[in-house]
């Protein structure tokens, strides 16, 4: 069974994850964007308690695997796609595309109709591109990793 096949995924607020899923959570952002990536940055921005978060877990392991964080207004008729992080065992997988399926799917049960925005590092815009985003602004320096603003419209 390859690792695509054998995961559990959910949507959870900060409030409903344990302290071992918050822990893994902010490792595994750790582990991919401040230390792999070499991007020293504050991940922990105090958006975290009022954001809903899409946990990607090994079923046999518990492993984390993947997450994404999502915001929505429905006043502003928007919503926002952030903290992509795949662990390197899941990437090549289809996983980072699944994850970010189920963002959107969510974004538009939340908010319908809403605009999707995202903040792509620009390695990944065509990855993005794919999923239906349109880039909307050229490139940018944010944390010294060149990133592109992109938007899902409905």
């Amino acid at each position: 069974m390859t690792l695509a096949e054998n995961l559990d995924a959910r949507w959870a607020s900060f409030e409903e994850m344990d302290k071992y899923e918050v822990y893994a959570l902010l490792r595994l952002r750790q582990d991919i964007f401040i230390l792999e990536q070499a991007s020293f940055y504050a991940d922990i921005d105090g958006k975290d308690p009022e954001l809903l978060h899409y946990l990607v877990k090994d079923r046999d392991t518990g492993t984390l695997v993947g997450a994404i964080r999502l915001s929505s207004d429905t006043e502003l008729v928007e919503a926002r796609i952030g903290r992509v992080v795949v662990a390197s065992e899941g990437r090549g997988t289809g996983l980072g595309r699944k994850m970010m399926l189920a963002g959107v799917k969510k974004a538009r049960e939340l908010v319908p109709a809403c605009k999707i925005h995202v903040s792509a590092q620009a390695h990944l815009e065509a990855f993005y591109g794919s999923l239906g985003f349109q880039t909307v602004s050229d490139e940018y320096d944010e944390d010294g990793i060149a990133h592109v603003d992109m938007v899902h419209l409905p």
